[in-house]
């Protein structure tokens, strides 16, 4: 599915499904709500209403069903119709299976995506996973033909309105920053080195008018960066910190989002073995999440100070590589004992956030990571882990999970009794724990923590994406979806205030507030 265009429209338009190929997905309480005048253009004259009506009657989804309505050119789909407590509303994993297992074959083809307005936003995020952007397979290129889908929502429940042009946009921004990011973890570290990577950032940032600041190399060593500098320096391509900033007036705030960017994770001297190494291209999910994120955010007109940290770097070998036992100084001025240069990640993260708090004064700080397998044993595949010093960010960060598809669980926030795991006797810390069996993912994003300090005023959350970053051996763009919805807020675009969990408690004592005012004006 490579090379595939994909078009939100506010009406698909009708055609003969033998010509372009639909399918038609939804909960099926939700496409019993389709009259037949909406689609007997996009079936006839291969379909019946008395066919389509049959095919809505056969379907029992457990959790999913689909029907062929016409040999292999149309089909209808459904979602499963209830969904527990710690999944989304919108059933996103089971869209993206969905499309990728029952979209007929063709050139040009169409979705007719039924849902509430409320599920559009992480609907269509699910439907861009299906669609990756990388390949290298040699019968790609000699295919003339530009294939695309073009998606068609139809809105049921109380807000079902037409869809307006500005949501058709957000929905554009969004999918486009998360192929982005899918493409970017997706290439081998043979074309997606850190020099590369600079350019895909530096590309971003010509489109939205920003120039980025990149620190590199040897100008890492002499500024303190002894942690991007440390883990990239054996590299044939040199390490770097890159960083995009949005300073619209106004802003009312300040917001950093910092994302790791191993471009590929060898291990290091502490060296991953011929089945745990294959895959370590995707040690980039977190840096790629957040350029695909601010490249949508920006387009889609944030209101406060945004700035995106990329921490680059190659984890490799060689004559310079950094030895268990080495001990770096950090740009929070602290001091590491290396005792596992495969927890390499960690590393370039604390110099990240602590360059976003003494040097960009941000007040929100965010880094999102690939950091740990563990996070797969803690959370799952399918649920990235949460760390934070806030417990309303720790509930916004969930909410924003079910609200976008990209889902999230928390991990045990409690420095108190996990940091002493890093202890070392001749530094301030070592860089990996001493018990792997004691919540090893909570204690890596603790480390990070550590070097803008515990007490540290702002709110922190770090973000381990490790297991849902791919689905077997493509990636998912996860992380892109859940950063709009969790900041937006902070966003012109209402579609991104819908999904965005934050602002709402504000607006429920708004509301109480003025409320009062009216009662009291009238006594």
């Amino acid at each position: 599915m490579a090379s595939v265009g994909l078009q939100f429209q506010a009406s698909a338009g009708d055609a003969d499904p033998q010509s372009r190929p639909l399918l038609l997905l939804g909960q099926l309480h939700h496409l019993h709500r389709v009259p037949w005048s909406h689609v007997r253009g996009k079936l006839l004259p291969r379909v019946t209403e008395e066919l389509w009506q049959a095919a809505l009657s056969t379907l029992n989804p457990s959790p999913t069903d689909s029907c062929p309505l016409y040999l292999n050119y149309a089909t209808v789909a459904a979602l499963p119709s209830r969904v527990s407590r710690h999944n989304s509303p919108s059933a996103a994993h089971f869209v993206t299976r969905l499309v990728r297992t029952c979209l007929p074959p063709g050139t040009h083809r169409c979705i007719l995506m039924v849902c509430e307005r409320s599920d559009a936003f992480a609907s269509a995020c699910a439907l861009a996973r299906a669609f990756p952007l990388f390949t290298q397979r040699s019968g790609a290129s000699r295919r003339p033909e530009k294939k695309t889908v073009t998606v068609e929502f139809f809105l049921v429940g109380q807000d079902n309105g037409p869809v307006e042009v500005s949501t058709l946009q957000c929905l554009t921004s969004a999918t486009e920053g998360v192929r982005l990011a899918a493409r970017i973890v997706d290439t081998p570290c043979n074309e997606m080195n850190t020099d590369t990577f600079l350019e895909e950032i530096k590309k971003v940032g010509k489109e939205l008018g920003i120039v980025p600041t990149v620190i590199r190399d040897e100008e890492l060593k002499t500024r303190g960066f002894g942690g991007i500098y440390g883990v990239g320096k054996a590299a044939l391509h040199p390490p770097a910190l890159a960083v995009l900033s949005h300073t619209p007036v106004g802003a009312t705030q300040t917001i950093a989002w910092v994302g790791k960017g191993i471009v590929y994770d060898t291990g290091g001297l502490s060296m991953k073995g011929k089945t745990t190494m294959p895959g370590m291209k995707r040690d980039c999910g977190g840096a790629a999440a957040v350029l695909g994120a601010f490249r949508a955010a920006v387009k889609q007109g944030f209101r406060d100070t945004l700035h995106a940290v990329f921490c680059l770097a190659e984890n490799s070998v060689g004559p310079s590589a950094t030895r268990p036992d080495d001990i770096h100084l950090l740009y929070s001025g602290k001091t590491v004992e290396i005792n596992n240069t495969d927890a390499e990640g960690r590393l370039v993260l604390a110099d990240g956030v602590s360059y976003a708090c003494k040097d960009l004064g941000a007040d929100i700080i965010l880094d999102i990571a690939t950091l740990t397998g563990a996070q797969g044993i803690a959370t799952g595949k399918y649920h990235a882990a949460v760390l934070t010093n806030s417990a309303e960010w720790e509930a916004a960060c969930m909410k924003a999970g079910r609200q976008c598809g990209d889902l999230v669980h928390p991990l045990v926030y409690c420095p108190e009794l996990h940091f002493s795991e890093f202890t070392s006797a001749v530094a301030d810390m070592k860089n990996s724990v001493a018990d792997r069996d004691n919540g090893p993912s909570s204690c890596a994003g603790l480390f990070i923590a550590s070097h803008i300090g515990f007490d540290w005023p702002g709110v922190w959350v770090h973000l381990d994406i490790a297991a849902p970053v791919h689905a077997g051996e493509r990636a998912t763009g996860f992380g892109v979806a859940l950063l709009l919805a969790l900041f937006g807020r902070a966003s012109e675009d209402p579609l991104l205030n819908l999904v965005s969990p934050l602002g709402c408690e504000v607006d429920a004592q708004e509301e109480d507030a003025e409320r009062d005012s009216k009662k009291r004006r009238l006594v």
